[in-house]
């Protein structure tokens, strides 16, 4: 039985898109999957997959330097025949198995270099020299490898210049894991949610303020962490904010529930160069539980959203026009409906992971075979 072990210094163990997704996709196409991770919760088997544990860092320059190197040791003793590594951080661990002879995939989620360019904790010439630095480091060690996968598209173009194995493996749902889009709508709250990371550039703010104009009476629901304390402690001094109900992290199932019970999902956030091309999961999670989505009116979002007619796009730094479209949806329980049952009928016909982990395998045979071109 072939061996392929996928390796991570960031994520935690059981990632949506690395365990949920590609892991246990691999394990049920048969091959022996291992997934060594950094968060000191021990080694355990799960859905086929063993996931081994390096330890939790101690800080960002631990992760950076030790766990890197711990997760590098791990991988040489479980011996694999291909690994799949799912941080930029750990390009320097791959090329160290390539050299070993091994077969090495780089998973990029992320445009990295222009991700960069947006980390609050770096001044913008900092920013400038690093991202430079790192763009060239990447295409150099990339062409090495054996494949890259890329999370859009978008990503899957830079790349096919630099390694022309490329391919996006886009991060759709799971059919049926965040609901069925039948739900009775009579049976629905009145209130909408925002399920993910939570921060400045990600329009939290904005969705808060959105909430001191909503005429409708909905409430908000937010499930997820916030990244930036300070960004935290100023938007629970907006009015807004009373109508908001926070959560914190959800696991799936939870997600599920909160989908269930809403009117409307957002996804609205900041034009960035990062997400103005980027295919956010969340949205095609809203779509797949049969409820619509407010989004950025990005042109690829708008395209998505228009062409499916399965939700309402706005400027995500307009407060008013997002609350707009609340009260439209939460307002008009039919086309609401409408929207849900488009954006299902869309996830069931395209926008899923069974499409995507068909091309997921015969990327992987391409590489095992040695024939990937």
């Amino acid at each position: 039985m072939l061996k392929i072990t996928h390796l991570t210094s960031v994520h935690p163990r059981y990632d949506t898109r690395i365990f949920l997704k590609i892991c246990r996709s691999l394990a049920t196409a048969g091959y022996k999957t291992s997934l060594v991770v950094a968060d000191s919760k021990g080694d355990k088997t799960r859905d086929g997959v063993t996931v081994f544990d390096v330890g939790k860092p101690s800080g960002r320059v631990d992760r950076i330097f030790a766990v890197t190197r711990r997760v590098l040791k791990k991988a040489v003793e479980i011996d694999a025949d291909l690994y799949h590594l799912h941080d930029p951080e750990l390009l320097p661990a791959g090329l160290r198995l390539k050299n070993l002879g091994k077969g090495v995939i780089f998973d990029s989620h992320e445009d990295v270099p222009c991700q960069m360019l947006h980390k609050p904790y770096l001044n913008m010439p900092a920013r400038w020299l690093i991202a430079k630095v790192f763009s060239i480091y990447e295409s150099r060690a990339c062409q090495r490898l054996d494949a890259v996968i890329a999370a859009t598209p978008f990503i899957r173009d830079k790349f096919l210049k630099i390694n022309p194995h490329s391919v996006d493996i886009n991060n759709y749902p799971i059919l049926g894991e965040l609901g069925q889009g039948n739900t009775d709508w009579s049976t629905r709250k009145k209130q909408v949610c925002y399920v993910g990371g939570i921060g400045s550039i990600r329009g939290i703010r904005e969705i808060v303020r959105a909430m001191e104009y909503v005429g409708s009476g909905a409430g908000l629901v937010l499930g997820g962490r916030f990244g930036e304390p300070e960004v935290e402690k100023e938007v629970k001094t907006y009015a807004g904010w009373s109508r908001v109900n926070a959560l914190g992290w959800l696991d799936r199932q939870q997600v599920r529930e909160v989908l269930g019970k809403s009117m409307a999902g957002l996804v609205t956030l900041h034009p960035i160069i990062n997400y103005i091309d980027a295919l956010p999961v969340k949205m095609f999670e809203y779509m797949s539980a049969g409820i619509p989505v407010i989004a950025s009116n990005f042109p690829l979002w708008k395209e998505i959203i228009e062409d499916n007619q399965c939700g309402i796009c706005v400027d995500p730094l307009n407060p008013a026009e997002i609350a707009n479209a609340i009260d439209t949806l939460v307002n008009d329980t039919a086309m609401a409906a409408d929207m849900g049952r488009n954006g299902r009928r869309a996830v069931e016909e395209k926008y899923n992971w069974q499409h995507e982990e068909k091309k997921l395998l015969q990327l992987y045979k391409n590489v095992l075979e040695g024939n990937n071109v």
